[in-house]
């Protein structure tokens, strides 16, 4: 496969990615998460022919290092990734994450007029989801989680804010996020979790709590009003 041709069928369209890569670009996001899935599913088979890293991103997903061995293998791989079957993907597919939130931010009540709820309904909606990281970037730690019904949907805002506190709930179209560090942002900020340090640890394997893949859950916490930064012992075990 020359650099400048490309593997495809109707819902896929594989790509070469440098010397030994391959950029798989699908149709739609929950198309990117069941490939995704699909690839970790075969690797842990040991039918994966070996790729050394798996990234996916919010349409596409990147294979890179695929093994050296004889000439052609990322040319062979993206013939045979053309003809795959992809399952749907199980909602209870992946690791499980639960994540204690206290939903205070300053922009709830503008989230609860485009939802047509009030301010107090966000909080049992919102954590009465269960999400899914489609995939990671922004910052390290932060994941874009899907799962959010497309009703409850929200823009981001007209002016973006130059900084965002560390551990805010946001939501922006059809994704929410937990921001890892303080940084600018643009999105809709409806809570916070009260120990942000959890989203990322250099101790931990992997440092990502939220990594793709894993099943999120937010959990409102007991006082809804305690103070930014405390949290107690059942919240610390749920944010390992």
């Amino acid at each position: 496969m020359r650099k400048t041709e490309a593997a495809r069928t109707d819902s896929i369209r594989v790509l070469p990615a440098g010397r030994h890569g391959l950029l798989v670009e699908l149709p739609t996001g929950a198309a990117a998460e069941a490939f995704h899935a699909e690839l970790l599913r075969r690797r842990a088979l040991g039918v994966l022919p070996g790729v050394r890293e798996i990234v996916p991103g919010a349409r596409t997903v990147l294979l890179d290092g695929i093994a050296d061995g004889p000439p052609g293998a990322p040319e062979r791989l993206a013939r045979s990734l053309v003809s795959w079957r992809i399952p749907p993907l199980p909602r209870d597919a992946g690791p499980a994450v639960e994540v204690p939130v206290v939903y205070d931010g300053p922009d709830l009540a503008d989230v609860a007029a485009v939802w047509g709820v009030e301010p107090g309904d966000v909080a049992r909606i919102h954590s009465g989801i269960e999400f899914r990281v489609a995939f990671s970037g922004f910052a390290p730690g932060f994941g874009y989680l899907t799962g959010l019904p497309e009703r409850f949907r929200v823009p981001r805002r007209a002016t973006p804010r130059t900084r965002v506190p560390v551990g805010s709930l946001a939501l922006a179209g059809p994704y929410t996020g937990v921001y890892p560090r303080a940084s600018p942002g643009g999105w809709q900020l409806i809570g916070r979790t009260p120990d942000p340090d959890c989203l990322w640890n250099q101790d931990r394997d992997p440092a990502a709590l939220l990594t793709p893949g894993t099943r999120v859950r937010f959990t409102e916490a007991p006082d809804r009003h305690r103070a930014a930064g405390t949290r107690t012992e059942e919240e610390a075990a749920q944010c390992q």
